[in-house]
């Protein structure tokens, strides 16, 4: 399949990509894919888990940037590639170019080196004890259950391939509906084998995951709080509430006096062979590149909303040193102000964290008991200067309220607000449209050299 070329080059990229020390002193090159899946050692375990942590980077600007601004979030300008202003916000999408063609290669290479280890662990003559192993597993399922939700977000009703374990003998493509059920089950899963993994686990978890961390435990509670908070997002997309509910219990979440930013992140760094974060860029950037708040943002916003400073007024000096406006104009888009949600590039980029899992039990609750819901919106509310909320609390009303602060609370982190109008079908609230000839989508294509 022509795909796999793609995906082969991320292979051998990934190793590339990390900055820490490697126990043993092994090159993070060393290690080839035959010797990974035939046999297994602690050290190639090692060096593989860093690229696994590394190759969820890949690609994560470009896939963000599409979704937010399919959701018009921002807008993207760059002076050298128009398609982020023609395609994406006309909806004339190409089945053959980047911002269709190498998230999703990206996110499958990732599956594909977590599916390496995964032989490699079944062929392993290396004294792996059972504990062990189901560590090792568990984390690897959970990696390989969140990218491929990455993909499924893409693509939406076109649906995906979840069996792509022999590339000699892919496994068809599944629906959307399927695809969520085949993620949450892989989930589950992982939770069982985490459980089943003793005190700690056999190779290093990245600083991104330092807030779930629990002195003494090796990281292993931390990862399957993480893995339920993720199994919990899965369970929303699916409206499966009880089941959110559940899993929160067992996740992360803070409510009443939690830290909102408590999560898993994606880290970056400037030194060694590591990579920056591909979502900064410096306040009053030019048309070169920059990302520029949808005006609507801004317009729509609560007076006294905090999260408002999640963008940044442009304004420079003129050549008389006097400090005025600094709006930049692009593909007849005019912006007032910078996204500056990352103020370094070197700014961590959340997977997951509190802030969503309250939303996510507020809209757990929204049925069936709204005045729990409304109890995690004021949370929210509060905590970003508001006071409670003082609408109706039908579902359609409740919906509405957990949707705008979803808006804001995940502004620019990943694209979220497409994903929850979509699942909701109220992508017409993108309406009215910036320029005459725009269009909304719900979906990337497949990729070209994908074959059906």
């Amino acid at each position: 399949m022509k795909i796999y070329k793609i995906l082969l080059g991320y292979i051998c990229v990934a190793m590339l990509i990390i900055s820490c020390d490697v126990e043993d002193g092994q090159d993070l090159n060393g290690p080839s894919t035959e010797s990974i899946s035939s046999d297994l050692s602690r050290g190639e375990l090692r060096d593989a888990m860093f690229g696994v942590f590394a190759d969820m980077r890949t690609q994560l600007g470009t896939q963000i940037d599409a979704q937010a601004v399919a959701g018009r979030e921002y807008w993207r300008f760059q002076s050298s590639d128009p398609r982020w202003t023609a395609d994406l916000l006309t909806g004339t999408l190409d089945n053959n170019t980047f911002y269709t063609t190498n998230p999703y290669a990206a996110r499958y290479a990732s599956i594909k080196n977590v599916n390496l280890i995964l032989e490699g662990l079944e062929n392993s003559t290396e004294t792996f004890t059972d504990e062990e192993k189901a560590g090792i597993r568990g984390v690897l399922n959970t990696i390989k259950a969140h990218e491929l939700l990455m993909v499924l977000n893409l693509q939406f009703l076109n649906g995906i391939r979840i069996d792509v374990a022999d590339e000699e003998n892919l496994g068809p493509f599944v629906s959307y509906e399927q695809a969520l059920t085949d993620i949450f089950t892989m989930l589950t899963d992982a939770a069982t084998d985490l459980s089943n993994s003793g005190d700690s686990l056999p190779f290093g978890i990245p600083s991104g995951f330092n807030d779930l961390s629990t002195e003494g435990d090796g990281g292993v509670s931390g990862f399957i709080a993480f893995t339920n908070a993720l199994a919990a997002r899965v369970e929303a997309y699916r409206g499966n509430y009880p089941s959110v509910l559940e899993l929160l219990d067992d996740s992360f979440m803070e409510m009443s006096g939690g830290n909102l930013s408590k999560g898993v992140y994606f880290t970056f760094a400037l030194t060694g062979a590591d990579v920056p974060n591909p979502l900064f860029f410096a306040k009053n950037s030019t048309g070169a590149n920059a990302r520029i708040a949808h005006p609507t943002f801004i317009d729509d916003a609560e007076a006294g909303d905090t999260r408002l400073n999640k963008v940044v007024f442009r304004e420079a000096e003129n050549s008389a040193g006097v400090v005025e406006p600094n709006p930049l104009t692009q593909s007849n888009l005019t912006g007032t102000h910078d996204v500056f949600i990352y103020e370094s590039n070197t700014s961590p980029v959340a997977i997951i964290r509190n802030e969503e899992l309250i939303l996510l039990a507020a809209e757990a609750n929204h049925i069936t008991n709204p005045t729990a819901a409304v109890d995690a919106i004021n949370i929210i509310r509060n905590a970003a200067g508001l006071g409670d909320y003082a609408g109706g609390t039908s579902q359609a009303e409740l919906v509405t309220e957990i949707l705008r602060q979803r808006r804001y609370s995940l502004y620019a982190e990943g694209g979220h607000r497409w994903i929850d109008l979509r699942r909701f079908d109220r992508l017409d609230e993108l309406r009215p449209l910036d320029r005459d000839g725009d269009d909304i989508f719900e979906q990337f294509p497949t990729p070209e050299n994908e074959n059906r």
